[in-house]
């Protein structure tokens, strides 16, 4: 193995590391922008319910139960800290959602976690080597995968729909294209297909995304047009209208 090598796989894995902190960080954006209004207006919970899926998965992949040894602790670190950070999410989108938001958010969220806990139980107690417990954590991760790099569809159909992207943050779209760039390569040069395979659909939702935000950056939001025929009315029970939307 070159030393050419060597440094190159170290650095997809700090720099791999880093974009999936930041990505999932990222919404941190947004969620300050939902208490500060008090409402998760149209954002959804669908990303962040499927990306904790995804940490869960992956953090139990990376640790010596599934994976041989410790190959694969960049894997366990990096979902572990995602755990913590979708959880709270989650959590403040039920605190500020509305009833049918919220159930919606808890029937994905509890289905979700009763099957991490069966496909944890599987793989620790019925299967009994590394190769079987990688193969079946790893094909319901590269599912789970490919679900949370595709689940922003929910937002492209937003911005194509509105011509805007209030919903579809940049910085979100940024570091998922990152992020599964440098683990696409990450997952190539370790022989993983189970880290590589996710990301040939992670990268390129990341490319589209980013098209789709500098196609429309410029668009104007919704409720904006709304707010400009009130203020010409010039009645002052508009006002309160304006209030009620968040103008």
């Amino acid at each position: 193995m070159s030393w050419q090598f060597i440094i190159c796989f170290y650095f997809l894995i700090i720099a791999g590391n880093a974009a999936s902190l930041l990505l999932y960080a990222a919404p941190m954006l947004t969620f300050t922008r939902v208490i500060k209004k008090g409402n998760t207006e149209e954002f959804s919970s669908i990303p962040y319910v499927i990306a904790l899926f995804n940490c869960l998965l992956y953090t139990w992949y990376g640790l010596p139960v599934v994976s041989n040894q410790w190959e694969n602790v960049p894997v366990f670190t990096i979902n572990g800290v995602g755990i913590l950070l979708e959880i709270s999410f989650i959590i403040i989108y039920l605190w500020y959602a509305v009833p049918y938001q919220k159930k919606m958010t808890l029937l994905m969220a509890v289905p979700v976690v009763v099957l991490f806990i069966l496909t944890a139980l599987i793989s620790r107690f019925i299967l009994h080597d590394h190769p079987h417990r990688k193969v079946l954590v790893g094909s319901i991760g590269l599912v789970a995968s490919m679900s949370m790099y595709s689940s922003p569809l929910v937002a492209v159909r937003q911005v194509i729909r509105s011509k805007s992207v209030e919903y579809m943050p940049f910085y979100l779209s940024f570091f998922s294209f990152a992020a599964s760039t440098l683990w696409l390569f990450y997952g190539l040069l370790g022989h993983d297909i189970f880290l590589a395979a996710p990301n040939f659909i992670g990268s390129p939702m990341g490319i589209l995304q980013l098209v789709l935000y500098f196609i429309y950056r410029n668009g104007s939001k919704s409720q904006e047009p709304l707010k400009m025929d009130l203020e010409k009315n010039g009645v002052k029970s508009h006002q309160v209208t304006d209030q009620k939307l968040g103008l």
